[in-house]
């Protein structure tokens, strides 16, 4: 992917911004890694496992009539992990420590998965200039 350095460096001024991020990741809506910023976990299981998630939550999401999915949030014993989309093709996932402010994280989160999924969208040539990343879905 063209725009993988771009996406690499937004991952990283990302967890600059949340100190307690453990790690950060973007992948395909199929479970492929299209770049990482972890150290401590093997990022192509977390991927798939992601887009399984993805695909649940999208159904979940049209079963109960809430609209197009944008953001899942599980809460573990030992911290967050923070899903979001990322234009039509990406979605964003961010670790966190247990200490992490809740909302400071989605407020970076969501402005950092805006930013990936225009830039993952104009590498793929999808959605350039014609859909806004609030209306996307994976």
């Amino acid at each position: 992917m063209a725009a993988e350095a771009d996406v690499l460096g937004e991952l990283r001024r990302l967890r600059t911004r949340i100190p307690q991020l453990r790690g950060a990741l973007t992948a395909s809506v199929d479970g492929l890694v299209l770049a990482q910023d972890t150290t401590d976990i093997e990022a192509e299981g977390v991927c798939a496992l992601t887009a399984a998630a993805l695909g649940v939550a999208l159904r979940l999401s049209e079963a109960t009539h809430q609209g197009g999915f944008r953001e899942l949030l599980i809460r573990g014993e030992q911290g967050y992990l923070a899903t979001y989309t990322a234009g039509s093709t990406a979605v964003l996932t961010l670790l966190a420590e247990p200490r992490v402010n809740v909302g400071r994280l989605h407020l970076e989160g969501r402005r950092s998965s805006a930013l990936i999924g225009e830039l993952v969208d104009a590498a793929t040539g999808r959605g350039v200039g014609t859909r806004d990343t609030e209306d996307a879905e994976p």
